[in-house]
């Protein structure tokens, strides 16, 4: 169970991140210190944007399993899972850009290393939480 809390934790926190990140991203409000390499080059432009649609799956996924778990929906496990996979993926995406690119600015590594490794250590948590309320409920739980 703390494992679960700590999942919880790391869910809110990378989901709402990714929300602020996009905002920040749209309203233009980074400092220019803190921008990529090559940041507004079109095709780097375009493959940035090209998260948008996958890092908003993660947060609607990701807060939306926050929320079934927290009124008991017995939903949240299969909603976690896919938040995780996809944060996972994010992860990978990004980091691979960046070795084809041979750009290791670790201001953009870290982050992302984060965001392919952490899902990795909850999925067996997340399976087992989906297995006991199946069990529990005598039913397979339904996604």
């Amino acid at each position: 169970m703390r494992r679960l809390r700590l999942l919880r934790l790391l869910l809110a926190v990378t989901d709402v991140g990714f929300l602020a990140y996009w905002a920040l991203t749209l309203l233009h409000v980074v400092p220019e210190a803190y921008l990529f390499k090559d940041y507004a080059e079109p095709l780097v432009v375009a493959w940035n944007w090209s998260f948008f649609p996958l890092d908003l799956a993660i947060s609607l996924t990701g807060l939306s399993s926050l929320w079934l778990e927290s009124r008991g929906d017995r939903r949240w496990p299969a909603l976690t899972l896919v938040s995780l996979t996809l944060t996972s993926c994010s992860g990978l995406m990004a980091l691979a850009f960046w070795t084809l690119r041979h750009d290791y600015d670790a201001t953009w590594w870290l982050p992302n290393a984060f965001l392919l490794l952490y899902p990795l250590a909850f999925f067996g948590p997340v399976i087992r939480a989906w297995a006991s309320i199946a069990s529990a409920t005598s039913m397979p739980p339904t996604a």
